[in-house]
């Protein structure tokens, strides 16, 4: 018989690429993940996992008990929202990782409604970027994410995963004041190529996203400024620094000093936002109220 707990560990090191980082995220060992992963192959008569100096990978075998542990996993997910809902509904606490302009539109107006409505469930909020919410999902430590669609994210037929969208919204120009475009209607991104830039970090899921509108224009940005906070964003180009692609409600309540912001002409970068949990937990009645309560939050954001 295979120990589910054994299937957990095998998803983490496929997921993490390397036994120490899946170790690290499960919050054990590496020798401990080792151990039962040696367990798991002796159980299944298969050699699983192929290693290497730069990490591991799936045997044929592996990828086929993977392929079934998304099920078993995702099984036992609901079986535990069964049980919840038998016991008693919504009553405990979730964990909810999100983005901090996701916190700001849709979490934080979430958790009122709760309170009003679902007043036994308890949120605790936890701040990450959005790619870093689903690993952090997939790996236990939270109940929900908040998260954006990234270059390299799980996809929407992903069978870990369970989806929610919530919004989506288009990233602005934003220019300092007296910019030779800031009296057009709307900014054609290709007249900036030769502008310095502001952006985000390589890694952040908006800097894929400025990039890809750039590449699309028929230009590489020149970024000379960074940052991820996109206050900091605006105030740079407010000095005259640069010009940047900031999503729009990033900016909604922002002081905009000595700045421009314009709509893009033409096919503009957009920020799909959505709310994922395991797949099989969506009906849990601690985190359904919470997926719902998140979709009413965003219901009139999308500006797409």
């Amino acid at each position: 018989m295979i120990d589910p707990r054994r299937l957990r560990i095998l998803r983490a090191v496929a997921d993490h690429r390397t036994v120490t980082a899946a170790a690290s995220a499960l919050y054990l060992t590496p020798s401990a993940v080792s151990q039962q992963l040696n367990a798991l192959e002796q159980e299944t008569g298969h050699a699983l996992l192929i290693r290497s100096g730069k990490g591991v990978r799936l045997t044929a075998a592996g990828e086929i008990l993977l392929a079934h542990t998304h099920a078993v996993l995702a099984q036992l997910e609901r079986a535990d929202a069964e049980l919840a809902a038998y016991a008693g509904g919504a009553a405990g606490e979730v964990t909810v990782a999100a983005f901090a302009t996701g916190i700001a539109e849709v979490v934080a107006p979430a958790i009122g409604r709760l309170a009003a409505e679902h007043p036994d469930i308890r949120v605790r909020v936890r701040d990450a970027e959005g790619d870093e919410s689903l690993p952090l999902v997939l790996d236990g430590e939270a109940d929900l994410a908040v998260a954006v669609e990234y270059r390299g994210a799980p996809r929407e037929d992903d069978v870990r995963l369970a989806r929610v969208p919530l919004y989506a919204e288009p990233f602005d120009a934003v220019l300092p004041a007296g910019h030779p475009l800031g009296a057009a209607e709307r900014v054609a991104l290709a007249e900036l190529a030769d502008s310095d830039w502001i952006g985000p970090y390589p890694g952040n899921p908006c800097h894929d996203m400025v990039l890809l509108a750039c590449e699309l224009a028929g230009f590489q940005p020149r970024l000379v400024h960074w940052s991820d906070d996109f206050r900091a964003v605006v105030a740079l180009a407010g000095a005259g620094a640069g010009v940047a692609l900031v999503p729009r409600s990033a900016l909604r309540g922002m002081e905009l000093k000595d700045t421009v912001v314009r709509p893009v002409a033409g096919p503009a970068a957009t920020r799909r936002v959505f709310a994922a949990v395991r797949r099989g937990a969506e009906a849990h009645p601690l985190f359904r109220p919470v997926l719902d309560a998140l979709a009413g939050s965003a219901a009139g954001l999308s500006t797409d």
